[in-house]
């Protein structure tokens, strides 16, 4: 298999509503979808980086560059024996895992569809048809209007909730949450807003029976996470700081927590997603797939990726309206009552794009041939 392009597209995409985590407000997205072109198909991938580099390092602009001056010379015209080959062209190149991933999960796209398999298949998935899903909820104006949230989100039928906090938005908003909500499973996310100076505080958050605290400490940091779950009776959860199957065998050597979220931008792409599943199914630890307000693209591919054996807890897959009032896919991504989503057969990420929107939202485009 021989890539011939690369296309590049930035889509502007407004938010149904905001989304605000403890770094952050985002009303609309910027997205960058990845088109790679070979044996007369394309794949499809997306950049799942924000606008700002606040979740990590990269945002749009500087995977736009990493992606055109750096992965597509790598990878353009090489003779590839599968998608396998794609992330050890490209390992070299520091960081910049989103950027990098968006080209090799368009890849497997692309081999999948040249195999007439579901991307799913071909990854190695198939452990369930039937997604299970939760909602990320992220923090509101007011504990009223977040517990009228959640409680929209419980009657579409997802099953766990997660909300994210913040020092002033945590304690008091969590016991709030869970006097209304007495039985239903939550989380909270702390997206690195803490240090371990905080862990008193955070020992409070134990009597609220939380299925895990994500992230609370650095999002460079384990050695303190370790020290942190000591403390703490709720299950700590691995995000940012785990960005390959190495950082989740250390994480695991020094019992820095009992559960990790795999992001597949945050881990360059397949490849790396499922050695950190392996590593982390082999140590009894539980995963399920975050989400990065993805749209449609990079949504089915989470799809994809949950499919695995070990995603064993509802992630943060949920119907596109959540979102968008209209995907670039089509049908759009949609849950069932029962809180889930299924898996179809169709090849590649199992979806048709919506090609009038895409080309509606594009604000840019390149194409990148050798």
């Amino acid at each position: 298999m021989k890539l011939e392009s690369i296309t590049l597209r930035q889509l502007r995409l407004p938010l149904v509503h905001f989304f605000e985590t403890s770094f952050s407000r985002t009303y609309e997205r910027k997205i960058i979808v990845v088109e790679v072109a070979g044996e007369g198909a394309s794949g499809w991938g997306e950049v799942t980086a924000g606008e700002h580099p606040f979740y990590n390092e990269e945002w749009t602009d500087s995977a736009w560059a990493i992606v055109r001056d750096y992965v597509a010379p790598r990878v353009l015209g090489r003779e590839l024996r599968s998608a396998e080959d794609v992330a050890p062209l490209a390992e070299h190149i520091r960081g910049h895992r989103m950027a990098r991933g968006a080209v090799e999960t368009a890849v497997w796209d692309l081999e999948a569809r040249l195999a007439g398999k579901p991307l799913w298949e071909h990854i190695g998935g198939g452990e369930r048809k039937e997604i299970p899903c939760g909602v990320s909820i992220g923090i509101q104006d007011s504990v009223e209007q977040l517990i009228e949230k959640i409680q929209t989100e419980l009657d579409a039928g997802y099953q766990r909730i997660k909300m994210k906090i913040k020092p002033g938005w945590d304690v008091d908003v969590v016991a709030r949450v869970r006097e209304r909500f007495p039985n239903i499973r939550l989380m909270a996310d702390a997206n690195s807003a803490y240090t371990l100076a905080d862990a008193a505080h955070l020992k409070q958050l134990d009597r609220f029976y939380l299925m895990m605290i994500e992230q609370p400490l650095a999002h460079d940091d384990i050695i303190d996470h370790a020290a942190l779950q000591a403390k703490l009776d709720t299950p700590i959860c691995l995000d940012e700081c785990i960005r390959s199957a190495r950082h989740a065998e250390q994480a695991i050597r020094l019992n820095a927590g009992k559960i990790i979220n795999i992001k597949l931008g945050r881990v360059g792409g397949f490849r790396e997603a499922k050695r950190v599943h392996d590593a982390a199914q082999a140590a009894g630890i539980p995963v399920w797939c975050g989400g990065m307000l993805e749209a449609g693209i990079g949504r089915a591919h989470n799809i994809a990726l949950s499919t695995l054996a070990n995603f064993t807890l509802p992630g943060d897959v949920s119907a596109s309206k959540r979102y968008w009032t209209r995907d670039i896919i089509a049908p759009p991504v949609e849950t069932t009552d029962r809180g889930t989503i299924l898996v179809r057969d169709d090849p590649g990420f199992g979806y048709p794009l919506d090609l009038e929107y895409l080309e509606q939202v594009t604000e840019r485009r390149e194409t990148i041939r050798l």
